[in-house]
């Protein structure tokens, strides 16, 4: 049974930083593309960013770029997202998936945890 539990959420001010974790279980790490959605209330559930299982690369939404991080540790089977600089508009539910194929698409994700909240105060 695949797993997917987000930690690290929280409540921090503007210009802050959070790092979110997710622990992944019951399936192939390594075979798999990692990646954070968001989804604010009344929004659709967007990309932020994520780790190709194809090249190792690392994806992001323009929103994110040069304030957030995403890396893993394979040996602790863990992907990260390193929030840096946050913004109000970055209040959402923050939610861990791993896919087989694609990569920004929500679509294309098999898994899915149970969402962690994060809430930037201005």
């Amino acid at each position: 049974q695949v797993q997917l539990v987000e930690s690290g959420g929280g409540l921090v001010q503007a210009g802050g930083s959070l790092r979110l974790s997710c622990a992944a279980s019951g399936l192939t790490f390594s075979g798999h593309t990692m990646g954070w959605f968001r989804q604010a209330p009344g929004k659709e559930r967007d990309f932020v960013a994520a780790i190709s299982r194809r090249d190792g690369g690392s994806y992001y939404a323009d929103s994110v770029k040069g304030r957030f991080t995403i890396s893993k540790d394979n040996a602790k089977n863990t992907v990260y997202l390193q929030m840096n600089s946050l913004k109000a508009e970055d209040t959402a539910v923050y939610y861990c998936a791993a896919a087989r194929t694609g990569l920004f698409l929500s679509t294309s994700y098999n898994y899915w945890g149970q969402g962690t909240q994060v809430t930037i105060s201005s």
